[in-house]
């Protein structure tokens, strides 16, 4: 019997997948992009065939690395951004553009095409509302799902399968169209600690009465780490493995990271995770409800039964640094490599200048709106300082302060989010935990210590540790947590450079004083 997993992590542009043994070890990892398409009027999509072939080929890659036999896979399990997957009733795509241009039947989670949606559902109140932070932001699926019926009533009649990202890779892999209770508890608005789940009556006000039929939704869904069953014969000859692995029910891809940072000790006192990579996400678990304006949850269940979990975040954190680059860059594109090299650079010249490099330069990072805390999809980015410089040197010092403004954001989270004493250490994954400088920008800018553990994978360990647990490898998922953890690397904050920054986020503090201003005289 095969004792490996494969986790796979679908972000906003690659579908990512990894090979690992029940001890959380990985054997092998595999990488290929996806297409997103984007526009003016801030509507991006996605092809969900395109993702399942880029998640085929990259499971069969991971495989290869790994040098593992097909049978010797016993779990699958799926993690992604909560972008939403329309299909009609026989599961074939649904155009989700205005110009109705076949195969982009996604909306990617980071689209805003639903800000007048958002606000018609804030101002109903209710316990939807309340379990938002008071307000309901465009990335949540309820607004998405109200504007396709207002504005696409075709494609929302022949509707019958709607998915977040994961359920629609759980339902592919499995042929189940049982939900996960991660996507639809952290995305759709369900509420698991109640006996109705969902809340008929608020549904009905917001026009959405019919979602279930529409989305082909018709039992509860599975917890986090269950079973839903077998890969079909279809998926596992497109994925390179064999109908003996079971399917884990799917997870939004920051609640697999936060699994894998914090799940084996998830209501420790003084502890927070941070997944960064597009955008962050900031979370905390606890043992009973906590309600913070424009904080997402309390979510009970959302991925550890009988935990909560509250969520802050940035909606546009690595989307900022590759905004950057494309802006200020003189024709450079936000490769990997480019980034690399800027990050090179901006380490000799706070070498030659000191600390104060590109000081006079002042960012708002609210590119794509504010998550937490002032709740504001139409809120605005800002650099304040700028020269006519246009060298790659004075790219850098933009890029620099901008990371700057990222962490100083991250602070203002934080602070909001010492619901039970203070929080002494910031668990750091996703892309942003192979940043050295901003990893240390993270540290002196909220004076609490960042562990490093997973990195990078962090999304996909915690994938794994779900998968682990619905093959029945671990007794439990709080167990599997326990046992696959990775042990953690400790940045310690300077106080030098924290007092530095504690200058840095006064300024940052009344320069949101001054847009609000600014937008009130306008």
């Amino acid at each position: 019997m095969g004792k490996y997993l494969v986790a796979v992590d679908v972000g906003t542009g690659s579908a990512r997948a990894g090979v690992f043994d029940r001890l959380g070890r990985t054997l092998g990892r595999s990488s290929f992009p996806i297409a997103m398409k984007t526009g003016s009027n801030g509507f991006a999509e996605h092809d969900s065939e395109d993702i399942w072939r880029a998640v085929c080929r990259a499971v069969k890659g991971a495989r290869d690395e790994a040098g593992i036999a097909p049978a010797d896979v016993v779990a699958v399990g799926f993690d992604a951004t909560c972008s939403l997957v329309v299909r009609d009733a026989d599961g074939r795509p649904l155009s989700v553009t205005q110009a109705g241009e076949a195969g982009w039947d996604t909306i990617a989670w980071l689209d805003h095409r639903a800000v007048e949606e958002a606000d018609a559902l804030s101002g109903l109140g209710g316990e939807t509302v309340r379990h938002s932070g008071g307000t309901i932001s465009p990335e949540m699926q309820l607004p998405k799902l109200m504007w396709l019926k207002r504005n696409l009533p075709g494609t929302w009649s022949r509707a019958g399968m709607i998915f977040d990202l994961a359920d629609f890779l759980t339902w592919r892999a499995s042929g189940s169209l049982t939900r996960s209770t991660c996507t639809l508890t952290a995305k759709w608005s369900y509420l698991p600690h109640t006996p109705e789940g969902w809340r008929r009556d608020e549904l009905a006000a917001a026009g959405l009465d019919d979602l279930g039929a529409r989305a082909g939704i018709s039992d509860l869904p599975a917890p986090v780490g269950s079973p839903l069953g077998p890969l079909t014969e279809a998926a596992a000859a497109e994925l390179g493995l064999t109908t003996a692995a079971v399917v884990a029910p799917g997870m939004v891809d920051a609640y697999a990271g936060q699994l894998a940072l914090v799940g084996g000790d998830p209501t420790a006192s003084g502890h927070a995770g941070l997944i960064g990579g597009t955008s962050s996400c900031l979370m905390r678990f606890s043992d009973g409800p906590q309600y913070l304006r424009s904080f997402w949850g309390p979510y009970r269940d959302v991925v550890l039964p009988g935990r909560w979990v509250i969520e802050g975040g940035q909606s546009a954190t690595g989307a900022l640094l590759d905004h950057i680059v494309r802006t200020h860059g003189n024709g450079l594109e936000p490769t990997p490599g480019t980034h690399e090299l800027i990050l090179d650079r901006i380490v000799q010249l706070v070498a030659e200048q000191g600390e104060g490099f590109g000081a006079r330069i002042r960012v708002l990072p609210d590119f794509h709106g504010n998550r937490a805390p002032l709740a504001d999809a139409r809120a605005t980015g800002t650099i304040h300082g700028l020269t006519l410089d246009g060298t790659f040197d004075g790219m850098c010092a933009i890029y620099y302060r901008a990371m700057v403004s990222l962490a100083l954001g991250i602070r203002q989270i934080l602070d909001l989010m010492e619901f039970d004493g203070a929080i002494r250490t910031l668990h750091l994954g996703g892309g942003h935990a192979r940043n050295g400088l901003l990893a240390r920008l993270y540290a002196d800018a909220t004076r609490r210590q960042v562990a490093i553990s997973a990195g990078e994978e962090a999304m996909l360990l915690g994938t794994a540790m779900a998968a682990a647990t619905a093959a029945g490898l671990h007794p439990s998922l709080e167990g599997a947590c326990k046992a696959m953890a990775r042990p953690s690397t400790i940045i310690e904050p300077d106080e030098i450079r924290a007092e530095r920054l504690d200058r840095d986020y006064r300024v940052f503090l009344r320069m949101q004083e001054q847009r609000r201003e600014l937008d009130a005289l306008a």
